[in-house]
């Protein structure tokens, strides 16, 4: 058995970024930025007013001040002419600031009679004006690598960018094994339980970027295993859930092995989780996780999503965490590295009562994987444990 650690190192070596492309702006939310790009355009582009009111000369703001309003500037609509001295202009939020003015007084510091306009006792010394360039300017660029946002999305929009180069979503191939399996929505036989495992790890695969083609179930035989590989082919990462024991019906290892799996590592010193192996396939690279339903979408979460990480140019990092206290005791923990499905309440995280690596109404429930490093020793609520969001 290696480490949680020692196995992330060696994953990260069987996989790399894959090519770029460009994707229409439209596209792109959620998309890796693969490259830098550049402002086309600074933003404001001229100097806006930030508020509803009056352009002016500042020099002449005082109390009692009488200006006379010689003109309107609206978004999109310029004021054409010059303001003077005595004289002001009538502005609304993001119109451009007439040529002569420097300063806007917010339309509640007014008094207006036909055509001329009174200032107030409490102007502020706030010009309320945004300046050109303020947000970006020309060149300025977004840095890549970043997974694209809501935000990013409209930063870029802003910058006058209508394609993105992106990472080429990485392809995986899913494919579920065993003789007990049948698809959500077909009636099982006496023996046999619905498939979960493929749905659970798509959704979260494809929440992570990938491109999922979810294959048939293949069944605890080698023919049908060997056709489920040949189904494969094409995809960047094969993954293959169930089979990867040393059980009379895990055929796996065996079949991948007689098909060119080059193996890196088989069990890792993980609960749940230990039996889990990885290696290359042909252009591939291949990760078997457990067939027990918490121990595949717990190992989809420690190993996959980082891997599916580095396939679209970001970091090799292991799953992000965080600190929490405790909300109850745990005794010490064993020679394996333990990963508990836990609640957050009240600023502080509860593991659930069962850990039973079956039970998914338990993962459903969580909202973390509390991280438990091997021997960790007896903790006390408030204790500061590591957590990984689920």
């Amino acid at each position: 058995m290696i480490s949680v650690e020692a196995a992330l190192e060696q994953l990260f070596t069987l996989v790399k970024p894959g090519a770029v492309e460009l994707v229409p702006l439209r596209r792109a939310a959620g998309r890796v930025l693969a490259r830098d790009v550049a402002a086309t355009r600074r933003q404001p582009p001229f100097a806006a007013s930030s508020m509803d009111g009056y352009a002016l000369r500042r020099a002449e703001v005082e109390p009692d001040a009488l200006f006379k309003v010689i003109g309107e500037a609206a978004a999109g609509h310029r004021f054409e002419g010059q303001v003077r001295a005595g004289q002001a202009v009538r502005i609304f939020t993001g119109a451009p600031l007439p040529e002569g003015a420097d300063f806007v007084v917010i339309q509640e510091d007014v008094t207006r009679r036909g055509d001329l306009i009174t200032l107030g006792h409490r102007i502020g010394e706030k010009d309320n004006i945004r300046p050109a360039g303020v947000d970006f300017e020309i060149g300025d660029p977004l840095q890549a690598p970043r997974r694209l946002r809501p935000s990013d999305i409209a930063l870029l929009a802003a910058m006058n960018i209508a394609e993105v180069p992106v990472s080429r979503r990485p392809v995986v191939a899913l494919l579920a094994t065993g003789d007990e399996l049948v698809q959500p929505g077909e009636s099982p036989g006496p023996d046999q339980i619905i498939a979960s495992n493929n749905y659970g790890l798509a959704a979260m695969f494809e929440d992570f970027g990938a491109e999922v083609r979810m294959l048939p179930i293949a069944r605890d035989n080698k023919a049908s295993l060997q056709q489920a590989f040949a189904l494969a082919k094409g995809g960047d990462l094969i993954v293959t859930i169930g089979g990867a024991s040393v059980g009379d019906h895990d055929l796996v290892a065996s079949v991948g092995a007689e098909l060119g799996l080059e193996q890196s590592f088989y069990k890792v010193a993980m609960r749940p989780g230990k039996p889990l192996m990885a290696g290359r396939m042909g252009k591939a690279a291949m990760i078997g996780l457990p067939g027990n339903p918490v121990s595949a979408m717990v190992c989809g979460t420690v190993f996959v999503a980082p891997m599916l990480r580095v396939m679209q140019g970001l970091p090799a990092e292991a799953a992000p965490r965080h600190r929490m206290p405790l909300a109850a005791d745990l005794p010490e923990n064993g020679p394996r590295a333990h990963y508990m499905r836990a609640r957050m309440q009240g600023g502080r995280v509860c593991p659930e009562s069962s850990q039973d690596s079956s039970l998914l109404s338990v993962l459903s429930s969580s909202d973390v994987l509390l991280v438990r490093p091997p021997h960790d020793p007896p903790r006390k609520a408030g204790d500061m444990v590591d957590c990984i969001n689920l």
